[in-house]
C-alpha cells in the first residue's frame, strides 16, 4: 500500500511542476521586465568591453636571503601572499608606476581602476592584469606596475636592513671603544694585570664579535624580492565576451531574474494562484471557469447554440444536476464575493436558470437582491398573460415579493419565470417573509428548480438570512480580484449560517468595449436582445429596455382588474 502511494505522488510531480510553471507565467510583465533588464545589461556589457585589452605579467615572489639553496629557509612562512597582494594594488606602486610611465599624477584614480592582482592558489606568485583600451598601452603599464612593485618591495627591504646594520652598529661603538680602551690599559701594565679586567676584556671581545657577525650577515643578504618570470605583452585581441555572447549571457541572466521575480510575488500573492486554490479555499469543486468576453453584452448566452460560454453554462448545470446534494432539493443560491463580482453573478444565475429550463425544468429566478436590482431591465421580461384578478393576493408588508411574477424569454432554451427585485424599505424583514420561503419551497414540487440571486456576501449579510432555506451555494468569483482569505471566510459564514457550498463558478475581467452595442436578433424565434456589435456610422444608439414593474400596469375595461381587487403596496405609499 505504501508503494502505491509513493509511486502516485511521484506521478503528480510533473503535473504539479507543471501547474507552477503556469502558475509563474501569469506573471508574463515580471518575466518580461527582467529579460529586458538583463538584455540591456549585456549589451552595455558587450559595448563597454568591446575596446578593452587586458595584458598579464607574472611574478614569483623571494624572501630576502644570503643563501637561497638553504633547504632549511620556509618562503610560505616568511612572505604573507594577502598582504604582498595589497601591496601590489596600493596608491604606492601606482604613483611609482605612473612616475616612470610619465603619466599625469592626477590619474592616480583611474590607472588603479585597470589594475587587477590575483594570487594562484597554492603558489608564491601574483599575477598582474592591467585593462585598457590600446593593446600596447596595456602590456606597458603591467610591466610597469611589476616594475614598480618589485622596486618598491626592493627599496622597503632595503631600508629595514639599514635601520638593522644601523642598531647593531649603534650597538658595537661604544662596546668596541671600552675594549680599544681596556685592551692598552692591559697592556700597560703587562703581566700584573689583575684577572677581572683580562675576563672582561675577554667578554667585550665576543660581544665585538657576535655584533660584526651579525652586521656582515645583513650586509650580505640578497634584497630582490621576487623574480618576473612572465612579462606582459600587447594581446592580440579584445579581453570582452563580444556583443552576441553578451546578449546572449544578459538573456539567461534576465530570465532567472524575470523567473526569481514572479517566484517572489507568486509568494506573496493573497489572491488563488489556480482552480486549485480556489478549491482547496472553499473546499469544493470549481464547476466551471468562464472564458473572457467583451463588456457590454448579453446577459443570456445560452440561447447561443455555437457560443462557448453557452456551453460553459450548460456545462455547470448538469454538473449541478449530478451532485446529489443538489438533486435532492434543486434549491441554488448564486453569489459573489464583492461588489466588483456582482455583475458575473448575475449573469451565471440567469444562464443557469435558462439552462434548467431547457432540459424541461419549472425554473424558478428570484432576484434577492434588494439593493441593486437590476435583471427586469436586462432580460426579456414580460407579465405573464393570466389576469391580475386571478392572482393570489398574499403579499409582505415590505412590499417585496409582490404576488406578480414575470416570464423571461430565453430563446430556444425555453422561458422561466423571475421574481425581480426591488427597492424595499427593511431588506432584512422583506428576506424573511413567509412569502419569500413559499417561494423558495416551490423547489419542492415536481420538476421544479430555484435559483436565487443574492448580494455580495462580504458586502451585505442578506445571503446568510436565505442560506437555511437554500442549501446548496454557488459562489461566483474572479480569482484576481478575491482573496484567499475572503474565500476561506465566506466559506466559514455559509457553513455557519447552515449551508453548504456546491462549487465556484470563475471568470476573469471582461475586456472593455470601446464602442457601442446596437441591438439584433437574439434567437431564432424572433425577438430582439442587445448583441456585442458596434453601432454603424449615422445610426441611433439602442434604446435599453424599459424596467419591467413587479405589478404591471392592465389597460382598463377589458375586465382584468377590478377597483375592489386593487392592492396598494408598502413602498408605493
Amino acid at each position: 500500500m505504501t508503494d502505491t502511494h509513493a509511486s502516485a505522488a511521484r506521478d503528480d510531480e510533473p503535473d504539479l511542476l507543471r501547474d507552477q510553471f503556469r502558475q509563474l507565467l501569469r506573471y508574463r510583465r515580471l518575466i518580461g521586465l527582467g529579460i529586458g533588464v538583463g538584455l540591456l545589461g549585456g549589451a552595455w556589457l558587450g559595448v563597454s568591453s568591446a575596446e578593452s585589452y587586458a595584458a598579464a605579467s607574472d611574478i614569483r615572489l623571494r624572501a630576502p636571503t644570503n643563501d637561497p639553496f638553504d633547504p632549511a629557509l620556509s618562503v610560505d612562512k616568511t612572505i604573507n601572499m594577502g598582504t604582498e597582494r595589497q601591496t601590489a594594488v596600493s596608491s604606492s606602486v601606482a604613483e611609482v608606476a605612473i612616475e616612470a610611465l610619465g603619466l599625469p599624477g592626477g590619474q592616480l584614480a583611474s590607472f588603479q581602476r585597470g589594475l587587477q592582482v590575483t594570487n594562484p592558489p597554492q603558489t608564491m606568485v601574483l599575477h598582474f592584469t592591467y585593462t585598457t583600451t590600446s593593446p600596447e598601452e596595456a602590456a606597458r603599464r603591467a610591466n610597469a606596475v611589476t616594475k614598480a612593485y618589485l622596486d618598491l618591495r626592493k627599496k622597503q627591504w632595503g631600508e629595514l636592513r639599514d635601520s638593522m646594520v644601523k642598531k647593531s652598529q649603534n650597538q658595537l661603538d661604544p662596546i668596541a671603544k671600552e675594549q680599544n680602551d681596556l685592551a692598552k690599559q692591559l697592556t700597560a701594565e703587562g703581566s700584573g694585570a689583575p684577572d677581572s679586567s683580562r675576563a672582561r676584556n675577554d667578554d667585550l671581545l665576543s660581544k665585538v664579535g657576535t655584533l660584526n657577525s651579525q652586521i656582515a650577515s645583513l650586509k650580505a643578504l640578497d634584497m630582490t624580492a621576487g623574480t618576473v618570470i612572465v612579462r606582459a605583452v600587447p594581446p592580440a585581441g579584445s579581453s570582452g565576451l563580444g556583443l552576441v555572447v553578451s546578449l546572449g549571457v544578459g538573456g539567461a541572466v534576465g530570465i532567472a531574474l524575470g523567473l526569481l521575480a514572479a517566484w517572489v510575488r507568486l509568494v506573496f500573492d493573497p489572491s488563488p494562484r489556480s482552480a486549485g486554490d480556489v478549491a482547496r479555499a472553499v473546499r469544493a469543486p470549481v464547476l466551471g471557469s468562464l472564458p473572457r468576453t467583451g463588456e457590454g453584452g448579453p446577459l443570456l448566452a445560452v440561447d447561443q447554440s455555437d457560443s462557448r460560454l453557452a456551453e460553459e453554462y450548460r456545462s455547470v448545470a448538469f454538473r449541478l444536476a449530478y451532485d446529489q446534494r443538489f438533486a435532492d432539493r434543486r434549491r441554488l443560491l448564486v453569489a459573489a464575493p464583492r461588489g466588483g463580482n456582482s455583475e458575473a453573478a448575475a449573469a451565471v444565475a440567469a444562464n443557469l436558470a435558462a439552462s434548467f429550463a431547457e432540459t424541461g425544468k419549472d425554473v424558478l429566478l428570484v432576484e434577492a437582491d434588494l439593493r441593486t436590482p437590476s435583471l427586469s431591465q436586462r432580460l426579456r421580461a414580460g407579465a405573464p398573460s393570466r389576469p391580475g384578478w386571478s392572482l393570489p393576493p398574499d403579499f409582505d408588508e415590505s412590499g417585496w415579493p409582490g404576488p406578480r411574477q414575470l416570464q423571461v424569454d430565453a430563446g430556444e432554451s425555453g422561458a422561466f419565470d423571475l421574481i425581480p427585485g426591488e427597492r424595499v424599505r427593511n431588506v432584512a424583514r422583506a428576506l424573511t417573509s413567509a412569502r419569500v420561503t413559499r417561494l423558495i419551497e416551490e423547489a419542492d414540487s415536481p420538476n421544479a428548480t430555484v435559483v436565487v440571486l443574492a448580494p455580495p456576501v462580504l458586502a451585505y449579510a442578506d445571503a446568510l438570512a436565505l442560506v437555511d432555506r437554500v442549501d446548496g451555494v454557488l459562489i461566483v468569483c474572479d480569482p484576481r480580484a478575491v482573496h484567499r482569505a475572503d474565500l476561506v471566510r465566506i466559506r466559514e459564514l455559509i457553513t455557519g449560517a447552515g449551508g453548504t457550498v456546491l462549487g465556484a463558478v470563475t471568470h476573469s475581467a471582461p475586456r472593455r468595449a470601446g464602442r457601442r452595442n446596437t441591438p439584433k436578433s437574439g434567437h431564432r424565434g424572433g425577438g430582439s436582445r442587445a448583441s456585442g456589435r458596434p453601432v454603424p456610422p449615422g445610426a441611433a444608439p439602442p434604446e435599453l429596455p424599459a424596467p419591467a414593474p413587479a405589478a404591471p400596469p392592465v389597460p382598463a375595461g377589458d375586465g382584468s382588474d377590478t377597483v375592489a381587487l386593487r392592492t396598494i403596496r408598502a413602498g408605493d405609499r
